[in-house]
């Protein structure tokens, strides 16, 4: 009987950016490879009945997912198949609530197309992580949002096991997150891991041991925080930041005229109107239960 195939595709938080060991990065998608098969070992143990590839690169947007991820992941032929991805997209001065859509769909189609389960995730917005102020969190929030809503719905239409991963208590919970307040800590990571599990436990999926929700290290002193947030940190900031800048002030421009105005409601009712547009694009019926 041949080990389950396991692949993961996304961005830096399916990479493990927030979970280190050694020299690398684990994260929350290879601390949950050794819960999806009886006797599994771990990814490192060449006797696991589990094979994961995780092919998640830092910084990836929907479109990397799509042209370069995907292609290598359906050339593994996986049993289980996670996309975690969006962040980015909205972290972008390029971000389209229809491109986005559009490339999610055909993702999705192509892994369960070939019969593999797919996992999928709805996330916390960057703004309201990072802690900026109102003006400036709304545009992303209401970016997020939109991403969630599709995710949300292309879920639905590809049957995928699907993580409500966007909830207050998971945001509010300091000791889940890392010194970036963007990424999972291992605390964090294993409780995405645990809670994927659940989901696959109760599909009927995952047979395994379901990963411990406790720390394996300790927790990063603050010290080495603050010395990660000034070197890496600060650089990992930078990059994401270089085209969203100018069209951020622009935005929170804009949120700031309507709030003086009175007509907020406007900006989200214009958000709404593009994610259902862009599942309209793709005959997708949006579930009305979906924030």
């Amino acid at each position: 009987m041949r080990p389950v195939r396991f692949v993961a595709l996304g961005d830096s938080l399916t990479e493990g950016v927030g979970d280190p060991v050694g020299d690398g990065w684990r994260g929350w998608a290879a601390l949950l490879a050794g819960g999806l098969a009886e006797g599994a070992g771990g990814c490192g143990d060449p006797r696991s009945p589990v094979e994961f590839t995780n092919l998640a690169v830092s910084g990836a947007q929907t479109r990397e997912v799509l042209e370069q991820q995907t292609p290598a992941g359906l050339a593994l032929r996986p049993d289980v198949v996670s996309v975690v991805i969006g962040v980015n997209d909205t972290l972008r001065c390029t971000f389209d609530i229809h491109a986005v859509a559009e490339r999610l769909d055909k993702v999705y189609s192509a892994f369960t197309g070939q019969g593999a389960t797919l996992l999928t995730a709805c996330l916390p917005d960057p703004g309201s992580m990072l802690g900026l102020p109102g003006s400036l969190a709304r545009p992303l929030a209401r970016r997020q949002r939109a991403v969630n809503r599709v995710v949300h719905a292309l879920s639905d239409r590809h049957g995928a096991v699907h993580l409500h991963a966007a909830e207050e208590d998971w945001i509010a919970d300091r000791g889940m997150w890392s010194a970036d307040r963007l990424h999972p800590g291992e605390r964090g990571h294993r409780q995405l891991a645990v809670r994927f599990h659940s989901l696959l436990a109760e599909a009927g999926l995952g047979v395994g041991a379901a990963p411990s929700a406790e720390p394996e290290f300790p927790v990063p002193t603050r010290s080495a925080s603050l010395w990660w947030l000034a070197t890496a940190g600060t650089a990992w900031v930078a990059r994401r930041c270089t085209d969203l800048l100018p069209q951020l002030m622009t935005l929170a421009a804009d949120e700031m005229r309507h709030r003086a105005r009175g007509t907020s409601a406007r900006l989200d009712v214009r958000a709404a109107a593009a994610v259902s547009a862009a599942l309209a694009a793709l005959q997708v019926v949006e579930s009305p239960d979906v924030a």
